[in-house]
């Protein structure tokens, strides 16, 4: 089996969004703009009420899909097309914006420590005016594989034969992964994917390059994924996908493949018709 290398590693950089939470944007930086179908990935992980409490009350989407993956603490969601629910520790909410929704999410405490993913994913332009579509998915059916070594969550896409519960517009798959020290983790992905790995505890190499806690791996575009643990084990996300291969022009909420979109997009929402 040939294996993919580590083509790049990129720094995660601290922004403040929505009103004011502080968190790490991986995916849509300067590094690490648009790496297709993956428009954006940020982590929220702080013990510090200040950091995220304000959250992030109405704002609109068009155009693409949003995944809030929670490891730890409680989100409040509500939307315009009448959706509401809370996340809760290892629930995933995958949020198809579609044609265009209005919604907000509202961090809630729990001991204090919030920590949670959102990951934006591309559509093609054929389903960018979907109508809007929303999946609530508690802890206990996300889907699971374990041995005595790795424990891999299935988020999106399917994992020995097993599949996650999420249904998804754009083929891409979502694992998070945890390692024993020197585990191994193999997973065959269609060569011209792109594969991403995001290391958020400890550490692994892919190849002959390392990744710590905090670094984003771009991997390359043949064979499959595998990885090693370093000593005193690794966990980190995977994302794989087909890329769109189309244009994208970006504004704020709206992603769309032409300006002209993105400027109906605007007068739709000023109008008060995008959702």
């Amino acid at each position: 089996m040939t294996e993919r290398s580590i083509e790049r590693l990129v720094e995660g950089m601290f922004v403040n969004d929505g009103a004011g939470v502080r968190l790490r944007r991986i995916i849509g930086t300067p590094q690490a703009d648009y790496l297709d179908p993956f428009l954006m990935l940020d982590e929220f992980r702080t013990d510090q009420a200040g950091d995220y409490i304000a959250g992030f009350p109405d704002h609109p989407h068009r155009g693409f899909e949003t995944v809030t993956y929670m490891i730890h603490g409680r989100m409040r969601h509500q939307d315009s097309v009448g959706n509401s629910g809370v996340l809760s520790d290892g629930a995933v909410q995958w949020m198809t914006a579609g044609r265009g929704i209005i919604h907000s999410e509202m961090p809630q405490q729990t001991d204090g420590l919030l920590w949670g993913y959102q990951l934006w994913v591309n559509l093609p332009s054929a389903l960018k005016m979907n109508p809007p579509q929303y999946q609530d998915i508690p802890s206990d059916d996300v889907v699971e594989v374990e041995s005595d070594a790795i424990k891999v969550r299935v988020l999106a896409g399917n994992y020995d034969g097993r599949q996650a519960a999420a249904a998804t517009l754009t083929p891409i798959e979502y694992f998070d992964v945890a390692l024993a020290e020197n585990a191994s983790f193999a997973h065959s992905v269609p060569d011209g994917h792109t594969a991403l790995l995001y290391v958020y505890d400890g550490a692994i190499s892919a190849g002959q390059k390392q990744a710590a806690a905090g670094t984003l791996a771009i991997l390359s575009k043949q064979g499959d994924v595998g990885v090693t643990a370093e000593p005193g084990g690794g966990k980190f996300l995977l994302l794989t996908g087909a890329p769109i291969n189309e244009p994208v022009a970006r504004y704020g909420p709206f992603v769309m493949t032409t300006g002209e979109e993105i400027h109906q997009a605007v007068r739709d929402y000023q109008a008060g018709t995008l959702a």
